[in-house]
């Protein structure tokens, strides 16, 4: 029997300290590039009052977080408020709202009816290979019917077997 009771074990911001001590985004600085990404697809550019809406914070806190971002080298700012992504912020704010939208594709293919609370909380934990792997299975359920209905109807069992 393996035992797991070793020192891989953490707890959820132990795995958090332990990415960020390895150099990755934290969750939030994650949200700020993905939101800074979605608003470049429109403009080239995004602007801390746009962000601060987006993401319900306090201007301050965008200005401070943006700012973070730039010394990273994810994101130019300049003082007249216009943020623009720096080629590594594009391709990483490009990965971040696929990981989003894969993990919300997913959420709903399950039946979540109000995925974005769940994707919030959820995508920042995955590793690329599982997004990878959610990604494939959405595309196997929607390119097959009848394996997608017999899910359906497994699920539609399973609920009705609980009452």
């Amino acid at each position: 029997m393996d035992n797991n009771t070793g020192s891989d074990f953490r707890t959820v911001r132990g795995y958090q300290l332990l990415s960020q001590q390895g150099g990755k985004l934290t969750p939030a600085m994650e949200d700020y590039l993905e939101m800074t990404y979605r608003l470049c697809l429109n403009n080239n550019y995004a602007r801390i009052g746009q962000l601060s809406e987006l993401l319900n914070v306090k201007p301050p806190s965008a200005s401070k977080m943006i700012s973070k971002l730039a010394y990273l080298g994810y994101l130019k700012y300049d003082r007249y408020d216009i943020i623009q992504l720096t080629d590594t912020g594009r391709e990483i704010g490009a990965y971040l709202l696929k990981r989003h939208e894969t993990v919300e594709n997913f959420l709903l293919l399950i039946g979540n009816e109000n995925p974005l609370k769940e994707t919030e909380l959820i995508e920042h934990s995955l590793s690329p290979a599982t997004v990878d792997n959610l990604s494939g299975l959405i595309e196997f359920f929607r390119a097959d019917d009848y394996a997608y209905n017999s899910f359906l109807y497994f699920k539609k069992l399973k609920e009705q077997s609980r009452h």
